[in-house]
């Protein structure tokens, strides 16, 4: 491949400071677009050898036609499309929402997230027909195009639509663009984008948010896959939160006047985190006659949070004391009413059995 020329370097400084000058003359006209003009129009006066956007590939030049896709609609083809469809659908999404939040925070509005997500789902759906490919918002073009202005729906169409008639009617003169100046105006996007503080803000935030944010950046540069990056920044802020929220979770006890009652009072989340610090609150060599467990300050959450229930409880049977379960809410009844073992018949044989 072609050494990129330290012109190259030259034009992408002018295209910056074009960018982050011309606005301080006149905001009428984009500055980016101003700057793909300059860059352009320089190039071919002084006939500089760099990169063009024609280098880069031939550029359509014909409207799409309709033309329903020649494969055999099989499950084997669903299982070959399925998992990259599902991978560029995940990733459309994320950035979409991304994009977003991006422009709500920039426009101080709120978008309808639903609508442009069906929306989004619709088009890509269509575009198949066409022989075009998925798509979704893009953070870049969504950045310069509300810096440069747009705020509606119009401003979104005229740049679709002024793109297809620069692609398909003006394929000629969009070749002769330089690289120089789309790279210059995706420096622009970057440095705008860039939250800059987090950098700075990064001793302040709590430990773990850090290390999901660098854990989350790390990824997606070295796998190039958003959606990648995501499930992984995704599992470390389940891991923290799941060890925060079991940090917060405690049992206390207190004994009858005539020592034959003892309640243990759970408070907290009782699910797969916190059941070791549960069964550890019981004393199970304690002789007593009753035993009250009052999870009404409590949630019960999963499988083995009603496992540790069931063990307790059968523990303190086995040793001849009665058990009360009191204050479990409506959702804790319904999962330990369909998980629970404890008052099924043959329950403390099974756990002498183990």
């Amino acid at each position: 491949p072609r050494a990129v020329s330290w012109i190259t370097y030259v034009l992408v400084a002018a295209g910056l400071g074009i960018i982050y000058l011309f606005p301080l003359l006149t905001k009428a006209v984009p500055s980016p677009l101003v700057t793909i003009i300059v860059l352009t129009a320089l190039t071919l006066a002084l006939g500089l050898d760099v990169r063009t956007v024609g280098d880069m590939g031939a550029l359509p030049d014909t409207l799409p036609v309709f033309l329903i896709p020649d494969i055999p609609l099989t499950f084997e083809t669903l299982m070959i499309i399925l998992p990259y469809s599902v991978a560029v659908a995940v990733v459309g999404l994320l950035e979409s929402l991304m994009t977003q939040n991006i422009v709500d925070d920039l426009t101080d509005t709120k978008s309808n997230r639903s609508q442009e997500m069906i929306g989004q789902g619709i088009a890509n759906s269509a575009t198949g027909f066409i022989g075009g490919m998925a798509g979704c918002a893009m953070i870049g073009q969504s950045i310069i195009n509300v810096k440069s202005g747009g705020r509606g729906r119009l401003s979104s169409f005229v740049a679709g639509l002024f793109l297809l008639i620069l692609v398909v009617g003006l394929g000629d003169v969009v070749s002769l663009i330089p690289m120089a100046a789309l790279v210059a105006i995706m420096i622009m996007v970057s440095i705008g984008t860039f939250s800059w503080s987090s950098i700075r803000n990064l001793r302040k935030h709590p430990r773990s948010s850090s290390i999901v944010m660098i854990a989350t950046v790390v990824t997606v540069v070295y796998t190039h896959n958003l959606a990648i990056g995501v499930l992984v920044g995704v599992l470390l802020s389940g891991i923290f939160f799941a060890g925060k929220i079991a940090q917060l979770f405690r049992v206390t006890s207190e004994i009858s006047k005539d020592g034959r009652e003892r309640t243990y009072r759970v408070e907290g989340q009782l699910f797969y985190g916190s059941v070791e610090d549960f069964m550890n609150a019981f004393d199970f060599r304690e002789a007593l006659e009753k035993v009250v467990i009052d999870v009404s300050a409590a949630h019960i959450w999963d499988i083995s949070s009603v496992q540790a229930l069931d063990m307790a409880v059968l523990k303190f049977r086995r040793d001849g004391a009665e058990v009360e379960i009191r204050g479990m809410n409506a959702a804790s009844e319904t999962i330990v009413d369909k998980l629970a073992e404890h008052d099924k018949p043959g329950a403390i044989d099974k756990l002498m059995a183990h």
